[in-house]
């Protein structure tokens, strides 16, 4: 397959990012003597900068580091908390049992203190150094790309006044080729720079007084007074209370590659679970996206999601049961309910992993039963674009994957600061019975999930991508284009891909789209058309679809050691290395 762009190769390091500029400043970082996670922490922060309509400082980041000495990896979490103040009960009496848009979803933000922990537990640079790439950027201004002219141009840039003035300066957006400057979040990260060198000397007190200026500090203070004086729930105790955690990863084995996702706070174990389900089928027999091929990959993905539905949830609230669901003979009855002939109309009734699970007399998490029908009113296909992702693997071999998350859209911007606060409250559901209902201090369930795949106990590929619930169905896709079908990163990433609808969506109001499968067009005749015989409905959505994820991976050869990179050319992402 020829590819747009060559795999970018390297004997150091390298890195991919969902922009250039962002790709650029982590290689900057890498070269001035940065490991991963420096050089992570400094791409992250400079895609909250120029992707602030995908993913802003006041957002979620999710984090997987996978250290090049086979230590174990770990994750952190970089989601947000409902405010104590929220309950279901108040968006029954005050909204009428509706989600609004913005300040009422809002949750604590946790990217800041992702971002800080991360470089605190696995970097060795101060928060100084690794963000004067987002600060240069910030305070002198980043020429208009198409991509950031385009969303300035969506109405909900201008649902909030705050967010408006900060983002439309004179009113409308900077035309594309003019320098955007962002002076408040300039501002921003200079006074946490400030608070760093405050504590000279020692870098991780240095790091935790520039974090408690976000969260128990000044900043702290004027976030929570523009969210009272808006009647929004989050509070100053709020933002007081909050960390982000550190955690070990869900993990299966796939063929002679060990596999890491997030827990189940977020989507990523449905990653591993399609892939127990799909190692026990001959995939290279059925062909690289034939229609059988794609077929298995999407009744694969409606069964996972079922179980994803029913059973995901903050571990911390819900006894979700982790073992039974990626317990291999638990895969293997799924696996049974795949008609080879003929789609699911529908999502299918989640399977029972508690039978799997050690202690089986815990009370299961409520049985989702099917949906009925197509509940999307308007018969759109339900698209997020409000993601980013990034990964580096550096020459000591660590591997850092991070999804970044949380636009400006329809979000209210702190006056003074230069962002607003996570509105990741809109993953959450009103229903109290569901897995991921709404609770005081309750994780929603995040869509964002990075992943990381080792072979012999050292980082192999790391890889993610935005998208809402494209994103597992994208990396599945490219993690077997790689694992099965022998593809470089590149040629991976640009192979056309198909996502399916059937299930709840996971952003508010979880409309279902039964049978909708988006598909490009460089599919070929023959595939879709297979599709249509097994009752999949296509929507074709042209050569190259925005709405099948944008996926980045980075490759280790664990004999030569050299790197490849893959970016995803159906947006601004660019790999780059030495």
């Amino acid at each position: 397959m020829q590819t747009t762009r060559p795999p970018f190769r390297s004997r150091g390091h390298l890195i991919s990012t969902d922009h250039n500029l962002a790709t650029m400043a982590g290689l900057r970082i890498l070269e001035q003597g940065g490991n991963a996670a420096d050089a992570g922490v400094a791409a992250g922060l400079c895609l909250n900068v120029v992707v602030p309509e995908s993913a802003n400082f006041g957002g979620v980041a999710p984090v997987m580091f996978g250290p090049g000495d086979g230590k174990p990896v770990e994750t952190i979490s970089g989601l947000g908390r409902w405010p104590k103040a929220a309950s279901i009960q108040h968006f029954m009496e005050r909204h009428d049992g509706d989600m609004p848009e913005g300040l009422p979803r809002t949750v604590t933000p946790a990217a800041p203190d992702a971002w800080l922990s991360a470089l605190a537990r696995w970097g060795t640079m101060t928060f100084e150094e690794v963000v004067q790439p987002a600060l240069e950027l910030a305070r002198d201004g980043r020429p208009v790309d198409e991509r950031f002219y385009k969303a300035l141009q969506t109405p909900s840039i201008r649902t909030h006044a705050t967010t408006a003035s900060t983002f439309l300066p004179e009113g409308e957006p900077v035309p594309v080729g003019q320098l955007f400057l962002q002076p408040d979040l300039a501002n921003t990260f200079q006074r946490m720079i400030d608070a760093e060198r405050g504590r000279a000397g020692d870098r991780t007190q240095g790091l935790r007084a520039a974090r408690d200026l976000i969260y128990k500090g000044d900043i702290a203070q004027e976030i929570a007074e523009f969210h009272k004086r808006q009647e929004s729930l989050l509070t100053y105790e709020d933002l007081a209370d909050f960390t982000v955690m550190v955690e070990v990863p869900e993990t299966i084995r796939y063929r002679d590659l060990e596999v890491n996702s997030c827990g189940p706070w977020c989507q990523g174990p449905s990653l591993l679970m399609a892939l127990n389900i799909l190692e026990g089928l001959d995939l290279k027999a059925m062909g690289h996206n034939s229609g059988d091929y794609l077929h298995v990959l999407l009744e694969t993905l409606k069964l996972v999601f079922a179980d994803r539905e029913a059973y995901f949830g903050d571990p911390g609230f819900v006894n979700v049961p982790m073992q039974g669901l990626l317990h291999a003979e638990y895969a293997n009855r799924r696996r049974q309910w795949i008609d080879p002939d003929q789609a699911a109309p529908s999502m299918p009734p989640c399977g029972d992993p508690w039978h799997f699970e050690p202690d089986r007399q815990s009370a299961p998490a409520r049985k989702v039963p099917a949906p009925a029908g197509n509940s999307g009113a308007d018969g759109k296909l339900p698209w997020e674009s409000d993601t980013t992702y990034l990964c580096v693997v550096d020459g000591q071999g660590n591997a850092f994957s991070a999804t970044p998350s949380d636009g400006i859209g329809g979000a209210a911007v702190v006056p003074g600061l230069g962002f607003p606060i996570s509105h990741r409250g809109t993953q959450s559901w009103l229903d109290p019975d569901h897995a991921s209902s709404l609770m005081p201090g309750k994780r929603p369930r995040l869509t964002p999930n990075p992943a990381l795949a080792r072979r012999n106990g050292r980082p192999y590929m790391p890889f993610g991508c935005p998208g809402g619930d494209a994103q597992v169905q994208g990396m599945l896709q490219v993690f077997l284009n790689i694992v099965e079908f022998g593809m470089d990163p590149q040629t991976a990433i640009e192979a056309a891909r198909v996502i399916t609808h059937s299930f709840p969506n996971s952003f508010w109001p979880h409309i279902t789209l039964d049978g909708v499968v988006t598909v490009e067009t460089r599919i070929a005749a023959e595939a879709r058309s297979a599709l249509r015989t097994k009752g999949h409905i296509l929507e074709e959505d042209g050569e190259w679809s925005g709405s099948v994820s944008r996926v980045c991976a980075i490759t280790v050869d664990s004999e030569t050691g050299i790197l490849t990179g893959g970016a995803d050319p159906r947006t601004t992402a660019y790999a780059a290395g030495w």
